[in-house]
């Protein structure tokens, strides 16, 4: 299957979009770091561009780390891709680091707000080590790039090919 760009694409793969502790009050807690943006608008935001990449997405948050993990250990099983905002999680679960090392699928680790420009504590990430890849600091566009880079990770994840180059599949046709 070929996307608009002409490139050819695996069609329909389901991504995960995981979002931690206080992420429910997007739009309202702190809106000079985090933006104006509630949880619910980036979600819209996602689900549209989704649709455009042919990708099903489930998106979620929770307050509690546990779930956090069963959702991460559901995505294992399940999804071609994992989106994660591990929020305050990020500088403390190695719990949800030993989940993510045991997803095979493509995992990006997301955050609103630049975490290398803030509080020391912030700078640490028990996240980062399990992951693929790490957006942040690009407020809710954050979720729809990492969905753009996922679309690619997922394409590219067998066949080896730097994003924007043609895979060995591309070069077939």
């Amino acid at each position: 299957m070929r996307n608009k760009a002409g490139l050819k694409f695996m069609a329909g793969e389901t991504v995960y979009i995981l979002n931690g502790p206080n992420l429910n009050l997007l739009g309202a807690r702190e809106p000079e770091i985090y933006g104006y943006a509630s949880l619910s608008d980036i979600e819209k935001a996602v689900r549209m561009r989704a649709d455009l990449l042919d990708l099903k997405i489930e998106f979620r948050q929770s307050n509690h780390e546990g779930v956090l993990i069963d959702w991460v250990q559901e995505a294992a099983k399940k999804a071609g891709g994992l989106i994660l905002n591990p929020a305050a999680y990020t500088h403390t679960s190695i719990a949800l680091h030993d989940a993510l090392k045991a997803m095979p699928a493509p995992k990006i680790e997301l955050h609103l707000s630049n975490v290398h420009a803030r509080e020391l504590f912030r700078r640490i990430s028990f996240i980062s080590p399990a992951v693929d890849a790490v957006i942040c600091g690009l407020g809710a566009d954050g979720y729809v790039l990492a969905l753009d880079a996922m679309r690619r990770l997922i394409d590219n994840r067998t066949d080896h090919a730097p994003i924007g180059m043609p895979n060995d599949r591309e070069q077939e046709d």
